[in-house]
């Protein structure tokens, strides 16, 4: 054996097959311990807001999407909200070009990492296809929040980070966090594990979950899809108890969830059911999160070769995947940082070694990601500071990344100030920061 660490009150073994379940019998419930899960640090909004254009609501130290693979960028995605780890390499690769906001954003819940901090960091190469500008941190109208660009392999192309940020070449950039690629393969495997309390219908229009009314988890499986590609389908909870934490394990190997429920406002159902909302794809080889609404809860996916798909216009929830990412859609699509503040199941683990599987994202040309491994984690980087590299653009203000491309589904009015989805309406107000 190659052997264990304890993570999360898992015994975590670096012989374990990672493409099957290591977990065994449920033991009891426990929230993602950070960098993972609910926000951290002193500035924490007791609150978030709806999608917004105002000020910075709060600081969050914890990770918002954490890719164990590759992460791209493609079609007419448009932003990225929060602290972003990637273990492989950042492509940004847009449909005509563009730029492509990290860390800071024009509208989401406007909770940044807190200043001075690896903002974005990134395992492999960053390469941001000519055409395209990556823009690291932004403002608001008072202030400039700033963060480091990590990475540990080469820098292409144009990226703007934000000042005194920089961006930093360190060939240990991925080191603190290459454990918790682990993590969440043993949380999303562990998630599978716990029994249904409630029953799942979907129908050609809708899936309704019938929760148990009582449980303080309340756990439903779905064996297909939740919509198609080509057809979105509402989503609905019913019993529900308040302050439940909601847990959904998709199983299939190539799951589709299509909706166009969702609009991040007070008194929408998965907005208030949001912050303990989790859907979980244990196995999946391919996932596709798509339609029209502003999606709500978090997305964990344990397989280290599985590639998630996100083409909502916005997505706001955790993003912990222990495979690739790609990142889409036809205009102005986002990924906006909201927590996890849930329990979900905890396990034993069945000592079952095998050999390790290298993840990799086939579409990429990027810096794959190494193999699952145990890893202690290192000290902050705030005492090592190797030799900046990259652009870096004099201001903080935000890039114009798509919110006035034609055909999106989130599209921000100057005049009419309103942010128009898929399900609704929402007053913003003059977007802030914007570059053109």
């Amino acid at each position: 054996m190659a052997g264990t660490i304890t993570v999360l009150g898992l015994a975590v073994t670096a012989a374990l097959a990672v493409t099957g379940s290591a977990a065994g019998a449920v033991t009891g419930t426990g929230p993602l311990e950070p960098p993972l899960g609910a926000c951290t640090g002193p500035a924490c909004p007791g609150t978030y807001p709806p999608p917004n254009n105002g000020d910075f609501a709060g600081r969050d130290a914890s990770i918002n999407v954490f890719v164990g693979a590759d992460y791209r960028v493609r079609g007419r995605a448009a932003e990225v909200e929060g602290k972003v780890v990637t273990l492989g390499g950042l492509t940004v690769d847009k449909s005509g070009g563009g730029a492509f906001n990290m860390a800071v954003v024009g509208v989401g819940s406007r909770v940044p990492p807190p200043d001075g901090t690896d903002f974005v960091v990134v395992g492999g190469a960053v390469d941001a296809v000519p055409g395209n500008t990556v823009y690291v941190g932004g403002s608001d109208s008072t202030t400039t929040a700033y963060g480091d660009l990590r990475h540990g392999g080469s820098l292409t192309g144009t990226v703007n980070v934000a000042a005194p940020g920089r961006a930093v070449r360190d060939a240990a950039a991925a080191a603190p966090y290459r454990h918790l690629r682990r993590v969440i393969e043993e949380r999303s495997h562990c998630a599978a594990e716990a029994e249904a309390t409630g029953t799942v219908t979907v129908s050609p229009s809708e899936a309704t979950f019938a929760g148990d009314g009582s449980s303080a988890l309340q756990v439903f499986d779905v064996t297909g899809d939740l919509g198609t590609v080509g057809h979105q389908i509402g989503l609905n909870f019913t019993g529900i108890p308040a302050g439940a934490t909601v847990l959904v394990n998709l199983r299939s190997e190539h799951p589709v969830i299509n909706t166009y429920t969702g609009t991040g406002l007070p008194g929408d159902q998965l907005t208030e059911l949001r912050p303990k909302l989790m859907w979980n794809f244990p196995t999946a080889a391919t996932v596709h999160i798509t339609g029209g609404a502003q999606f709500q809860g978090s997305v964990l996916a344990g397989n280290p070769n599985g590639v998630t798909t996100l083409s909502s216009p916005g997505m706001n929830g955790r993003i912990y995947l222990a495979g690739g990412l790609v990142q889409e859609g036809v205009g102005g699509y986002e990924l906006h940082a909201y927590d996890f503040t849930g329990d979900l199941p905890l396990c034993g683990v069945k000592p079952e070694p095998s050999e390790s599987v290298t993840p990799t994202v086939k579409p990429s040309g990027s810096t794959s990601a190494h193999p699952s491994e145990s890893v202690t984690p290192k000290p902050s980087h705030s005492h090592h500071r190797p030799e900046p590299s990259g652009s870096r653009s004099p201001g903080g203000e935000l890039a114009n990344t798509g919110a006035d491309d034609s055909g999106g589904l989130l599209v921000a009015v100057p005049v009419a100030g309103l942010l128009l989805t898929g399900a609704g309406v929402l007053w913003l107000g003059r977007r802030r920061g914007s570059h053109s």
